[in-house]
């Protein structure tokens, strides 16, 4: 069926506004049975409901993108307008009264209009399909917790027993989507707003994050053994003997990879063993179902919302010390250069010798006396690790991958969930090596699945569009640090080159930051098409499938196609089509996944800042808009400093600048600088911090980096607030990395 489609669009694009009538198109198609004929129709049909196809003013088929019509995902602000991306086009506005019953994120299809203008004539996928409320005021009414909901009119049915009560937060289900009014149905009620955790249970469930696991999970998982035996073992390569470690958080209690190395020549023979999730978790079980529901463990503030439950991800499938464990090991041997000479994959059988942490490998890295002597009987396997992923880093910089380096924040809460630091997570060497080592085993295995051209999952990150380099360069000339590109292809190697000119100037945070919105999101796709900021051509997810569901499609494609030899085509061209659904379906999970994570911290923080209101900061303007300015602190905490906050002059923004000039005094606020601002309020619920300009006579905050000590100075400046929730922009930490867990 997709076949016949993409051939109908091709016939139709050649011809253009022109078209084709659906005699000459059966033609162009070659179709001369009358059962093909049929199907053609029928697809013709379903592609014309989605405006993929349309006819023209001479009842001719032409494609719908000819006359206008666009698919994609409509982002709506809070104050209810619609924006439209195009790659390397302009945005298109849709304004409110052209929406219908479409919402924030949902896939649409509009149509262009006069003066560029959109407007939505199909919804094709809600984003939505669940909200959260709290019933608010003494005779309580439902508020919807998302901010660019809170515009609609609400419709609410709920059981006959249910009693609504002030502070009460709730789930419901959208049982119709009307273009004035929703209507939901309670389902669930969650607590009550001010009990710990709560705050953040509710993000999860608004991201359809479920902590709990159904009945069928359970009752599955009672079966599946927590030892290995001996028959499980039976053709599995025996590394029980060897030296293998995994090196984790302090906190972690599911580990999913192991290393070991020795010296070999002038270069190394890595051992990376990866718990084989595949064994236990078998395709179409109630676990499998789960896995690819869930799509990804969730690590926020306070909790992690694992992928499978505990027996597996902290049992039988975690790689604990000093008991047999099922794996799958990738063995490279690297050369002194950091090149991966050979490799060969195969099922293990392991036995961790320690479960170390980054903490007591990075002091052992640094000499420290007892915990060399503590870990002796490892010999050098720690010094061999570094020197081995030291290489493999050194070749990776060569060859031109990324390393934006950005700050990224720890937040520290008690045991009620009352956040009481927020200080930059430190990253060791240990941390940087592992990650290291797991990247060299993605690309390794990543080429190994290419090579034998079977059905994978792939790892993928585009080149950036053209628009956001355009922004970037723009950007770069105004802080004085011009990025030039060449004409022709863009390689990473020159975004690296530039990044590395500034680690020393005062605008590098702001820079690096800006070039990572320019970036493209990393994604899932079946198809090999390179990885853009690692430099790869070659890359997948392997390394954790004890959280990640791709990792543990790769481990089931591996035992199919490689170990096993499969090579019946019905198979093939099934799992073929599976990959493309895998692929997309993980997508969304991990986009879902790091939005709760981004909004818990954005709420702790805000939580954070309350005790600082009236306190005066120091910190770097991050972004400007039309609106206003956003300010980031030391530790990542970001506010705005609204442009209605600025009585001293009348403010214009200039984009091409990005800065807001005063017309009298010509004060600017540019990105880049540093200004004193004074916290003027903050809302949790939105996960929203306020500044103002603070008066330069004041002294500013001492934060003193990993510490937390503000010595701050108080101001009697008013608590104000604004409406519009800070913008979002594309991250960071999960953009195209290994993403090792927390």
């Amino acid at each position: 069926m997709e076949e016949i489609k993409e051939k109908i669009e091709d016939a139709l694009e050649r011809h253009g506004h022109e078209g084709l009538n659906t005699q000459a198109l059966k033609e162009e198609l070659g179709i001369t049975d009358g059962s093909d004929f049929a199907e053609m129709e029928k697809i013709l049909a379903e592609m014309n409901d989605n405006y993929a196809v349309v006819r023209n003013e001479n009842g001719s088929w032409m494609n719908g993108s000819e006359a206008g019509y666009l698919t994609g995902r409509i982002s709506v602000n809070t104050k209810g307008l619609g924006f439209f991306d195009r790659e390397d086009e302009e945005t298109i506005r849709i304004d409110a009264k052209d929406q219908k019953e479409a919402l924030d994120g949902d896939t649409v299809v509009i149509h262009i209009g006069s003066g560029g203008f959109g407007a939505v004539v199909k919804v094709l996928t809600h984003a939505h399909v669940r909200v959260i409320g709290t019933y608010e005021g003494v005779e309580p009414h439902l508020v919807l917790d998302d901010a660019k909901l809170q515009g609609k009119a609400l419709k609410v049915e709920k059981d006959d027993d249910f009693t609504p009560i002030q502070g009460m937060k709730v789930q419901c289900q959208i049982t119709d989507y009307g273009e004035h009014i929703l209507t939901l149905h309670i389902i669930r009620v969650i607590g009550y707003k001010d009990d710990p955790g709560v705050d953040i249970l509710s993000i999860l469930l608004d991201h359809d994050i479920e902590p709990e696991f159904p009945d069928d999970v359970k009752e599955e998982v009672k079966h599946i053994p927590q030892s290995v035996s001996e028959e499980e073992m039976q053709g599995r390569v025996d590394l029980r003997t060897e030296d293998t470690v995994t090196i984790d958080g302090d906190d972690s209690k599911d580990f999913d990879d192991a290393v070991a190395v020795h010296k070999e020549g002038d270069g190394w023979v890595l051992k990376v063993s990866i718990a084989d999730v595949s064994h236990y978790v078998t395709a179409g079980s109630a676990l499998d179902q789960q896995a690819y529901n869930r799509g990804c463990s969730t690590y926020v503030t306070d909790r992690v919302v694992p992928m499978l439950p505990h027996e597996l991800s902290n049992g039988i499938c975690s790689l604990n010390p000093h008991v047999d464990r099922l794996a799958n090991t990738c063995e490279m041997v690297i050369d002194h250069e950091g090149n991966t000479k050979s490799c060969k994959v195969y099922a293990s059988v392991i036995n961790s010798t320690e479960r170390m942490t980054y903490h007591n490998v990075n002091l052992i890295l640094d000499g420290d006396a007892e915990m060399c002597e503590k870990y002796r009987h490892l010999g050098t396997l720690f010094t061999d690790l570094r020197d081995c992923a030291d290489a493999i880093r050194a070749r990776r910089v060569r060859q031109g991958a990324i390393d934006f380096d950005t700050p990224e924040a720890e937040i520290k809460v008690d045991e009620n969930g009352v956040p009481y630091d927020v200080v930059l997570r430190q990253r060791g060497h240990a941390e940087r090596m592992i990650e290291d080592c797991m990247i060299a085993a993605n690309c390794a295995v990543a080429n190994e699945m290419k090579r034998a051209d079977v059905p994978c999952v792939y790892r993928i990150h585009e080149v950036p569009e053209t628009k956001r380099i355009k922004t970037f360069i723009r950007t770069s000339a105004v802080l004085g640090h011009r990025f030039i590109m060449r004409k022709s292809t863009i390689h990473p190697k020159e975004f690296q080159t530039y990044l590395d000119g500034l680690k020393d100037e005062p605008e590098y945070p702001v820079l690096s930051m800006m070039m990572l919105r320019t970036m493209q999101k990393a994604k899932y796709d079946p198809s090999c098409i390179g990885h853009f900021g690692l430099a790869e051509k070659e890359y997948l997810h392997f390394t954790s499938p004890i959280r990640r569901y791709p990792d543990l499609i790769v481990h089931r494609m591996l035992r199919k196609y490689i170990y096993e030899g499969c090579t019946d085509e019905s198979e093939i061209k099934k799992d073929e089509a599976l990959m493309v659904d895998y692929s997309e379906q993980s997508s969304i999970r991990e986009r879902a996944s790091q939005d709760a994570e981004y909004d818990c911290d954005d709420m702790k923080k805000a939580q954070y800042m309350e005790k600082f209101v009236g306190d005066t900061f120091t910190g770097i303007i991050s972004g400007v808009t039309g609106f206003g300015f956003y300010v980031e602190l030391p530790n990542t905490i970001e506010g705005m400093v609204r442009l209605n906050d600025l009585h001293d002059d009348f403010y214009v923004f200039n984009e091409d600048r990005m800065e807001l000039q005063g017309q009298r005094t010509r004060r600017v606020f540019r990105i880049g600088m540093e200004v004193k601002v004074i916290c003027a309020g903050t809302t949790k619920a939105l996960g929203q911090v306020d500044f103002m300009i603070a008066n330069a006579a004041r002294p500013a905050h001492d934060y003193r980096k990993g510490k937390g000590n503000w010595n701050r100075s108080r101001s009697s400046e008013h608590n104000r607030g604004y409406d519009s929730r800070r913008k979002r922009y594309s991250s960071s930490r999960h953009s195209y990395s290994n993403g090792r867990r927390k």
